[in-house]
């Protein structure tokens, strides 16, 4: 595992967005999937926003796996192959069984934490619930501090670990087809060698991703290419090349 520089993140996104640029059409085509993902939750549970939060947030937690053809497009790209987008739909079959265990895992992290989410709105929502556009504004304004502490503090130790599980876990499994455990356990090594870089990178994913919420889902069409094309590099930098025989 190697180490990198505080300013490596930055690089990531730097080089991800040069793939998005490079690449507009299949990267474009994740982006705006998942900007309909987010417009989608949002209408549906528009008057139950305690569930939209959560489900919100769930992008953060299963971001690794719907950013799979994304990491494909970079990882064609610099292997100088077309980065078309139909090869990118099917790369999960070349390490299926792998990554659908790891995909599970977080598929029941994210159920744990929409359920966690529920009982800190019960227990911890002191005021009776208003509109969403009322909720944020009270978020925003930094009311009911009890339950923002709680809420977001539950919500950062989920998020830790499912980034500590992630950080280049798929990326990995797809390139050289390695055990779920195997790559978990790189990730957390990743993590462990490079503490600073890697705050960076998380806080980098954070206001990306709420940028693009902010902008009423918008924004997604272009942050989360860039997020899944970086997340590509950080692995290609963060991962020593196997060992010629």
């Amino acid at each position: 595992m190697r180490r990198v520089g505080l300013g490596a993140p930055l690089r990531w996104v730097a080089l991800g967005a040069g793939d998005l640029k490079t690449c507009p059409l299949p990267s474009l085509f994740y982006g705006f999937c998942f900007a309909a993902m987010g417009l989608l939750v949002t209408m549906v549970f528009r008057r139950t926003y305690e569930y939209t939060f959560a489900l919100t947030t769930g992008f953060l937690l299963l971001g690794p796996f719907l950013a799979m053809g994304l990491y494909e497009i970079s990882r064609r790209r610099e292997q100088g192959a077309p980065a078309a987008l139909a090869p990118t739909l099917t790369v999960w079959r070349r390490n299926a069984g792998n990554i659908g265990v790891f995909v599970l895992v977080l598929g029941v992290v994210f159920l744990v934490w929409a359920r966690a989410s529920m009982i800190v709105f019960a227990l911890f929502y002191t005021t009776e619930l208003p509109s969403l556009s009322g909720f944020v504004g009270q978020v925003l304004s930094l009311q009911n501090l009890e339950f923002l502490a709680v809420y977001f503090g539950v919500g950062l130790i989920f998020a830790a670990i499912v980034f500590a599980a992630s950080v280049v876990s798929i990326p990995l499994m797809l390139d050289r087809n390695q055990d779920a455990v195997s790559a978990v356990i790189a990730s957390f090594n990743a993590l462990r060698s490079n503490p600073g870089p890697m705050l960076v990178w998380a806080v980098l994913i954070v206001s990306l991703t709420g940028i693009g919420f902010l902008s009423f889902h918008v924004g997604l069409v272009v942050t989360m290419p860039i997020i899944g094309h970086a997340s590509w590099h950080a692995y290609r930098e963060l991962v020593e090349p196997p060992h010629s025989p």
